[in-house]
């Protein structure tokens, strides 16, 4: 059975690099894995050190288009087939992973019959793999949406704020008011400092949040954002990656 995880949270609290370290350790173990973009704000590829992407985006711009033409000549043409062809184009096969990048929002214009055409290959495609990680947007618009329908494990990244900690409880709200199909919700704490720390676990404690990571302020992440190095470069004893691999085997994966 696929494994499917979201991570999300605010901007800002370092959820990119997170599902980018995530990525790095199950690549590195082994799984057949799929890394998905969900972003609009596309910054995975090169936290990953993946440059110049297709995305799903631009093949559903182009099925859109397809869809307009008339064809007398052939008025029964399987536009899943044609959308379909054009997602399998745009992934990118790398060391350790593929990486599915879905794009910016659409334009103007109903992409009702596209997203249902999505829906249905996705479905498709994540079987394929062991584990699908999904770098999510800050919101929950792409959940209910629905392209992506059955999530067993929903992350929430917050840096060391009680706002950080508000915006989980609000998520968690959300995704039961959305009645989406997600297993656990669990949070990850980022950036924390051994002065925080404490605090940091009792507040998650009195919002009753499911805690599965306290990852510390890493300096070598930083260092590695300003030098432009890919987070898959990462050495395997920094802060970071360490509790990275604890979270993962608390997730059973």
């Amino acid at each position: 059975m696929t494994k499917v995880i979201a991570i999300t949270g605010k901007g800002g609290t370092g959820k990119t690099a997170v599902a980018a370290l995530m990525i790095r350790y199950l690549s590195k173990k082994g799984k057949f894995l799929l890394a998905v973009d969900a972003d609009a704000d596309t910054n995975l590829p090169e936290t990953l050190g993946c440059e110049n992407v297709k995305t799903v985006g631009d093949a559903k711009e182009s099925l859109q288009v397809e869809i307009k033409k008339p064809r007398p000549d052939n008025p029964d043409m399987n536009k899943e087939s044609i959308l379909k062809s054009k997602v399998y184009e745009i992934i990118e096969e790398m060391p350790g992973y593929d990486l599915l990048v879905m794009g910016r929002p659409e334009g103007t214009g109903c992409y009702c019959y596209v997203n249902n055409l999505l829906r249905g290959i996705m479905d498709k495609l994540i079987v394929n793999y062991d584990i699908v990680v999904i770098d999510a947007e800050a919101g929950l618009e792409h959940f209910s949406r629905k392209i992506l329908r059955d999530i067993d494990d929903l992350i929430v990244v917050t840096d060391a704020s009680r706002r950080g900690f508000q915006t989980a409880e609000r998520i968690r709200e959300l995704v039961s008011e959305l009645d989406s199909n997600v297993g656990r919700i669990h949070v990850i704490a980022n950036k924390v400092t051994d002065a925080n720390r404490q605090e940091i676990v009792k507040l998650a404690g009195d919002l009753k949040l499911n805690l599965i990571g306290v990852i510390p302020l890493d300096p070598k992440i930083e260092e590695m954002d300003i030098k432009g190095i890919p987070l898959f470069e990462i050495p395997d004893d920094s802060v970071a990656a360490v509790e990275i691999e604890k979270i993962v085997q608390k997730l059973g994966l």
